[in-house]
């Protein structure tokens, strides 16, 4: 490991999330239609609100979990991928295309798994056939496998064969490596063709994915002129019509070589090339970009172009809804703390210190990066923020706020948002849905600046409310100018408080009499300390997505129903429903949950859930039975005790959480524990479910983490 990789990784993803961008908005289009509706443009297509979440960046940022997670270390099989995809994956809905068993690869191989049917044989072309084994999938969820094993691409095949083998069979498989090892030997190599030709070293010399893209590279150099023949050239000899199924590897293998070799090493030169192309346009374009953003790194991306519209924000579509708002750099720093994981080293300062960060840390340390930050002025005037290496509080780096026409008394805002809803996304593509990063009861850390040529401001912390839109203010203070102030307040404990947003308010004192500008630079947002709120549902709402989905606001949804009605929150399934709340990353706390249970089925609260198929619970069971169960891809009880409950009447179940000790009790009723000595479950958020066509309304949640 050297230390420039950390900044490589952070390129790459940026890279894959602007290729993604880029290529959305004309994705499955042909290059006829391309051309004649925007000839050939130079950059993004749509002026997006916020980008919505995309599949191409769900799989690759949640199978690589599977390092986390597994048992198995670091030396991962292919099963330890496939539990991560049933683990972080809604069910049906959300993350990537649930296009129906026998078509959709992705949708085949996870109800596959979901059936006992476990990898590689979930995905193989001896259990789905060919077409369906060689979809594109193979390549497009890859990324991360070359970015956490950068300069080994060795490794990055290992990885890649095992997380495309979940999902996909032959060239899908192939596709997978090729792509990966590119990615991971774009670290220490820069000639395009070098890349390319140690990708081909790693998959057999005669398969259809190598004979493709030597074809290509042939191709290229008795013609290398003109891209639009190369096409032409592909289209006739590899194109869609040459291939089964709805979106085969191959042909989108082609025009990631052509535009790897016709862009000639320049970055926005590549990615408009293949975009130009068409076909599946955002998985094509994501990966080459993350090939050439590893190559190129950071110098290589034109900011104003690429990097200013995306604003280093990343929304996804999990079944865990914090980890759903994520910005750029926190994604790359994951990556980047299990690349040193992996290869058994240590991270250096203060990248370890950054790495060790919650998700809503921002930093700024990463040059040019914004971690999503905003800035929301009272009066017209522009505003806008920009990376600065001129001062810091903490490291080397800072974020500059700088605003015309700031008048005197002006309040200006400079936040993260840390909740989203629909009316903040242009589409809802893959139906993200969010629980907030930041909750009443915590405390907000920031620091800082305004230079000697800023005016006299006054600066506090702030939240905002969701459901009121009110603006919670701490106390102010009077920097002092050039030099730097360490500040922190408490968000007040609420019940029904939703944060929406957090950061700083300046109130500009004495504006500039030369031209009324504001300039201030912040540090190190951060929060910490404990949540301490209710959930109130008589004032929840659902909200519904362009896609015309409904979500209970706060709650991602695993399966089963889960609406609002009578100001309580019901969850009902024919076979299981389950639905989650709250930090991933909780530890130690306490929830009670005041529920009714509606028929005879199973009523479940869960605790540290950790996805899909890693939680606690504790409810009510068939059969006059109160218990805590735990949840390994499947439920098994840890113990349990007679208890007479009844539908229909209203119950406060607690749960505490402390170690590897689970302590649930009804009040004035039953009590137990349970000490999970088994790989126990140390962090996770909340969540309800309900089995054997279990029916609960809750009136409220309540939380107090320790």
């Amino acid at each position: 490991m050297k230390e420039k990789y950390i900044e490589q990784i952070y390129a790459g993803w940026l890279a894959k999330i602007i290729g993604i961008r880029l290529g959305a908005p004309i994705e499955g289009w042909t290059y006829e239609k391309i051309r004649e509706l925007y000839g050939e443009p130079d950059g993004y297509l749509i002026d997006y609100q916020d980008f919505a979440a995309d599949d191409d960046s769900n799989g690759p940022l949640f199978f690589l979990r599977a390092l986390e997670d597994s048992r198995s270390g670091y030396s991962i099989q292919a099963q330890d991928v496939a539990e991560a995809l049933l683990n972080y994956a809604p069910y049906e809905h959300g993350f990537f295309w649930w296009g129906g068993y026998g078509t959709a690869t992705e949708h085949t191989a996870y109800l596959n798994l979901r059936n006992s049917i476990p990898a590689p044989l979930s995905g193989s072309i001896a259990q789905n056939g060919s077409t369906m084994a060689e979809q594109i999938g193979g390549q497009i969820f890859i990324d991360t496998w070359g970015l956490v094993t950068p300069g080994n691409p060795d490794l990055a095949a290992q990885y890649a064969q095992k997380a495309a083998s979940v999902t996909h069979g032959g060239n899908g498989i192939y596709g997978g490596i090729f792509i990966a090892v590119c990615i991971s030997y774009a670290f220490v190599e820069n000639e395009i063709e070098k890349i390319i030709e140690k990708g081909l070293s790693y998959i057999p010399e005669d398969c259809e994915y190598a004979r493709a893209v030597r074809a290509v590279k042939r191709f290229y150099h008795a013609h290398p002129g003109d891209w639009r023949v190369c096409f032409q050239y592909v289209h006739d000899n590899w194109g869609y019509s040459k291939y089964p199924g709805n979106c085969h590897i191959i042909p989108n293998a082609a025009v990631i070589i052509l535009a790897l070799l016709y862009g000639e090493g320049d970055f926005s030169d590549t990615l408009n090339i293949c975009n130009m192309c068409g076909w599946d346009t955002d998985c094509n374009v994501g990966n080459l970009a993350t090939i050439m953003g590893v190559r190129g790194g950071l110098a290589a991306i034109n900011y104003q172009k690429w990097r200013r519209p995306i604003n280093d924000f990343l929304a996804c579509s999990s079944v865990i809804g914090s980890l759903n708002i994520q910005d750029i750099p926190y994604g790359a720093l994951y990556i980047a703390k299990l690349a040193y994981a992996v290869a058994g080293e240590e991270m250096p300062e203060p990248w370890k210190h950054i790495a060790d960060g919650r998700i809503d840390s921002c930093h700024f340390e990463f040059p040019g990066s914004t971690h999503a930050i905003r800035v929301r002025k009272e009066r017209p005037g522009s505003t806008h923020v920009e990376n600065t290496d001129e001062t810091a509080f903490d490291g080397s780096r800072s974020l500059k706020i700088v605003g015309n026409h700031a008048g005197t008394g002006e309040h200006i805002y400079v936040y993260k948002k840390t909740y989203y809803c629909p009316d903040d996304f242009h589409d809802s593509r893959y139906d993200p849905s969010f629980s907030p990063i930041v909750y009443p009861g915590q405390t907000i850390h920031g620091s800082v600046f305004i230079p000697e040529y800023g005016c006299n401001t006054q600066v506090c912390l702030y939240a905002k409310e969701q459901n009121t839109g009110e603006i919670l203010l701490g106390e102010s203070v009077n920097p002092e100018k050039g030099k730097w102030i360490e500040m922190g307040w408490k968000i007040p404990e609420m019940e029904g408080g939703l944060i929406a947003e957090i950061g700083f308010c300046f109130c500009i004192k004495e504006e500039n009499s030369w031209d009324g500008s504001f300039v201030g630079m912040i540090d190190d947002l951060y929060t910490e300390g404990r949540a301490d709120y209710t959930i109130l549902f008589e004032e929840e709402e659902e909200e519904v997505w362009p896609g015309l989905h409904r979500e209970v606001r706060q709650f991602t949804r695993l399966k089963g129903m889960l609406y609002l009605e009578g100001g309580q929150m019901h969850l009902s399934c024919a076979d299981y429903a389950e639905a989650y709340t709250g930090r991933y990353d909780w530890r130690d706390y306490t929830a009670a949950f005041t529920c009714t249970p509606l028929n005879t089925g199973t009523h479940m609260q869960n605790i540290r859930v950790q996805g899909a198929v890693r939680s606690y619970a504790a409810g009510f069971l068939p059969g006059g039975k109160f218990a805590i169960l735990k949840n390994e891809n499947g439920y098994r009880v840890l113990t349990e005790a007679e208890y007479q409950w009844k539908p229909g009447n209203e119950y406060v179940i607690s749960i505490r959480v402390s170690g590897n000790r689970i302590e649930a009790s009804v009040q004035d009723g039953v009590s137990l524990t349970a000490v999970d000595e088994e790989h126990p479950y140390l962090t996770g958020s909340i969540g309800v479910s309900a089995l054997q066509g279990g029916h609960t309304k809750y009136r409220k949640i309540e939380v107090k983490t320790s």
